[in-house]
């Protein structure tokens, strides 16, 4: 035991909590740095950046054959990348898909995935990849003295920390990337215009943002779809590095049918395909007859759309596809980078090309002092080599005649130990009379690059100079027209589902036991229907088939159901308690369907009620939407629809023969509650149940009503109600003998 204390005592002690944080803070570190977030000078992430180097280091550039990609990926994650081999590949396929990078920096062949799936390449030992001309851009002054040479994860070999790119690749190819706490989310965009900016930010280095969007109008991504986010919004990403670019497809109209040409960005026409057939399926789609794919390999991109005849609004249609499909998606910006002082930071538009510019200047007074040390160099050899030469009879002796004869012509000559190296070194070819010749002429050429050199170095104007003909140069060589056009768009809008179906008239039909069903037409006797054994007839309700049909029950509650959703009159229905939580001992009373402003008063039979809209019944809820507030004891009528607000009167019955009418007008509008009493009944004959409202009708002027007593009706016109006008809430009069008992208050329908 005391063996096993002692060894424990000769490790440091750490708190748990000391080194949770410290083991999370280096990891996220890492994540941050060296995995997910790319570096403003060329913007490259860790990966990218050694997949790159290692094809350089391969000798597969742009004019040389193709290798396998199983041996590029096994130099990086065995010399530079130690990690897993799939996850290396497919850094290396996304940055040769075409269709994923703008200016891809591989060059593949093979089988390297495609559009629908960008995922489904073919394994590596199946492609094979070289790199890109673009890569160039990043790889061109590599040998140059122009970056810092870090050791690889064993320090058996040496890698570069940074390429030194000739363009601002970071906005070029953009990134998306995730790490611990912050994450970035670049764009592409078009080399012309990044380019032209740059220069337009050298030139004049307190340019705006404003300024640097008249070159670079937005951003431009690999595939021909629009971008229609407004330039305003466009302004407000490229000033606060953080926003959303809205992408929508590109169609047209050829022989009455839809064809899209272009896709936003990664967008699936697989995906398209299915989301749409998705709808027509579920018969929310019933505008569209047929989908097809017709890409191939002259039309990458041909979706076909059927229209279901040539009345339909093809602009409203594809408005309602834009809403619901990928045929237009958001695309998030997040321009999140790690700068040169090694932070990772968010940047606008005008810092971030700023940081390149920094970045760009820095690399090529390196690559200029690089070659001014090798000229420099390169003349006092040459220096040296006159000397010989001029004195080569005497120098030839020396090295004949001596056993150390660098120290002797040293000291002969004044030579330095390089220059009579190099004396040493020649080859008696180079001892011919034209030599000096040669050598006089190169002296020339390198007087003459070297005092070029130190002009330019000793210039900040003339620095800026070589740099924009650097990037102009490369533009013109590498750059293209823009693929995205930006075009100023309405945001899309989903069709409603009443918008969407086709319109036919139908008559909704409700038994007294809640069954319901749909019989297409108006001219539908639903009470000469068949009904279950112990069933009959409760109510009906003409609409149309695009419409919601809405059920009142017993409780005051509403529910509601697309009228197209319910099952064929041709047989007995279903009962609305499989389709809603009716609460337990309610009965539905009543049915309802027509356009959701359709006015229309709902009442208790206690003689309260209201005006409202069909649309405020309208619930998605299975539990319902309470509606009416009935006082204790009471329950709903039968509610009645407003065909006619001017000069419509409200005409109130109770079961004893009171009838009161009064103009429509004094009735309030309200989206649910109590409302205000329509006819006064004695609060003793409610409580005791000896009277109660049974019924109302809502009349104008040339309209009739019929009050029912039993079998007995009585038919009015609305001058014969005039002997039943007064004000809202008073008892009104009664009806004449026979009508003591009335059963119920309707308009007459003929």
């Amino acid at each position: 035991m005391s063996e096993i204390t002692q060894s424990f005592t000769d490790h440091e002690r750490l708190p748990l909590k000391d080194y949770a944080e410290k083991a999370y803070l280096d990891y996220s570190m890492y994540v941050v740095l060296d995995r997910a977030l790319p570096f403003v000078g060329d913007g490259l992430k860790p990966v990218q950046r050694r997949i790159i180097y290692a094809m350089s280091e391969l000798g597969l550039s742009a004019a040389s054959k193709h290798k396998k990609s199983a041996r590029t990926v096994g130099d990086v994650i065995g010399k530079f990348h130690p990690h897993g081999d799939s996850a290396c590949y497919e850094a290396m396929v996304l940055m040769a898909q075409p269709f994923t990078f703008r200016y891809p920096l591989v060059d593949g062949q093979g089988n390297f995935g495609s559009p629908d799936d960008p995922k489904s390449f073919a394994a590596m030992r199946y492609t094979e990849s070289r790199l890109a001309p673009y890569a160039r851009t990043l790889l061109g002054e590599l040998a140059m003295g122009t970056v810092e040479w870090v050791p690889n994860f064993d320090g058996s070999l040496k890698e570069p920390e940074r390429l030194p790119a000739r363009l601002p690749n970071v906005l070029l190819n953009g990134a998306t990337g995730i790490a611990v706490g912050m994450s970035t989310d670049i764009p592409p965009h078009n080399l012309l215009e990044v380019a032209s900016a740059c220069i337009r930010l050298l030139d004049e280095p307190k340019a705006t943002v404003e300024d640097l969007m008249t070159h670079i109008k937005g951003p431009d991504y690999p595939t021909g779809a629009e971008i229609i986010s407004p330039a305003e919004d466009l302004q407000k990403i490229y000033e606060t590095g953080n926003g959303s670019v809205k992408m929508r497809a590109v169609w047209e109209k050829e022989n009455g049918e839809i064809v899209v040409t272009a896709l936003p960005h990664q967008a699936s026409p697989a995906r398209i395909l299915e989301q749409i057939a998705a709808q027509m399926q579920a018969k929310k789609l019933p505008l569209v007859e047929d989908i097809r794919d017709e890409s191939d390999h002259e039309n990458p991109t041909r979706i076909v759309i059927v229209p279901r005849s040539n009345r339909v609004d093809t602009e409203q249609l594809m408005n309602h596809l834009f809403a619901t499909t990928d045929l237009e998606r958001n695309y998030r910006v997040n321009l999140n980078v790690i700068g040169i002082n090694g932070k990772p930071q968010l940047m606008d538009l005008r810092q971030l090309l700023k940081e390149w510019i920094s970045f760009r200047l820095d690399t090529v007074r390196r690559r200029l002092e690089h070659r001014l040390d090798q000229v420099v160099d390169r003349l006092h050899i040459l220096e040296g080599l006159m000397i010989a030469y001029l004195n080569i009879d005497e120098v030839i002796a020396i090295i004949r005649s001596e056993d150390e004869p660098k120290p002797v012509l040293m000291e002969r000559f004044g030579l330095t130990g390089t220059q009579a190296e190099a004396i040493l070194e020649l080859k008696l070819r180079h001892l011919a009379k034209l030599e000096e010749m040669k050598i006089r002429g190169e002296q020339d050429q390198l007087e003459e690059e070297r005092d070029s050199l130190e002009t330019t170095l000793g210039s900040k104007a003339r620095m800026k100079t070589l740099v924009k003909n650097e990037i102009t140069e490369d533009a013109e060589k590498y750059g293209d027209e823009r693929r995205s056009k930006l075009v100023a768009r309405e945001a899309a809008q989903a069709l409603k589902e009443e918008d969407i179906l086709p319109s036919e008239p139908v008559t909704v039909v409700l038994s007294k036991s809640g069954w319901v069903r749909l019989a297409k037409g108006h001219d539908i006797d639903a009470a000469a229907l068949n009904y279950k054994a112990g069933d009959e007839f409760q109510d009906a309700a003409r609409g149309r088939s695009n419409e919601q049909a809405v059920f009142l029950d017993s409780t005051g509650r509403a529910y509601a159901l697309p009228a197209h959703s319910l099952p064929s009159a041709r047989g007995l229905g279903e009962p609305l308690t499989s389709r809603f939580n009716v609460p337990a001992g309610a009965r539905v009373l009543a049915t309802l369907t027509g356009p959701a402003e359709q006015k229309i008063v709902l009442a208790s039979n206690f003689g309260y009620g209201f005006v409202t809209e069909l649309g405020n019944l309208h619930s998605r809820m299975k539990a319902g939407k309470a509606m009416i507030s009935l006082p204790k004891g009471s329950e709903p009528v039968f509610p009645c629809v407003v065909e006619n607000t001017e000069d419509a009167s409200i005409v109130c019955a109770t079961s004893e023969g009171h009838m009161l009418a009064f103009p429509l007008a004094e009735l309030p509008e309200l989206s649910k509650g109590k409302g205000n009493k329509l006819i006064n009944i004695p609060p003793k004959r409610l409580k005791g149940g000896e009277e109660w409202m049974v019924g109302m009708a809502v009349i104008s002027p040339g309209q009739e009503i019929l009050v029912w007593a039993g079998q007995r009706y009585l038919r009015l016109a609305v001058k014969d109600l005039e002997h039943y006008i007064g004000d809202r809430a008073l008892r009104g009069r009664k009806l004449p003998r026979g009508f003591q008992r009335v059963t119920k208050i309707e308009i007459a329908s003929d």
